[in-house]
């Protein structure tokens, strides 16, 4: 295996609304477009320590639906704050609670259909 050093992680995700999903992190989850291209082409969202990226699709990979088998998981220590804030603006995946694994969490659906996870862990 070759040695190199990972330095952090940036998911590059696919939309078919590019505005639509501008709107919906900017302005429902709170990040700030950092770049973007002129035709909206893509685009670089930051939150504190997050950055996701966002890209029309392409040749070199073109869905017909964006698709992702996982989700984007979201440490928070205001996971309450958030909950109630996107309870009634968000597709809910699932509510608030807290699992035997140590966490308080809910999930719900951005306007791509990703889901996205956001949770803190018990005390």
């Amino acid at each position: 295996m070759p040695k190199y050093t990972a330095t952090k992680l940036t998911p590059m995700l696919e939309s078919h609304d590019m505005p639509a999903t501008l709107k919906f992190y900017t302005e429902v989850l709170g990040f700030t477009c950092a770049t973007k291209f002129d035709d909206l082409s893509w685009f670089s969202l930051i939150k504190d320590e997050i950055e996701i990226m966002f890209s029309m699709p392409n040749a070199h990979r073109n869905i017909p639906k964006p698709t992702m088998s996982g989700s984007l998981y979201i440490k928070t220590n205001e996971v309450e704050t958030l909950w109630e804030n996107l309870k009634d603006q968000c597709e809910i995946c699932y509510p608030i609670e807290d699992f035997e694994f140590g966490m308080r969490e809910f999930a719900i659906y951005d306007n791509n259909g990703y889901l996205l996870q956001f949770g803190r862990e018990l005390e």
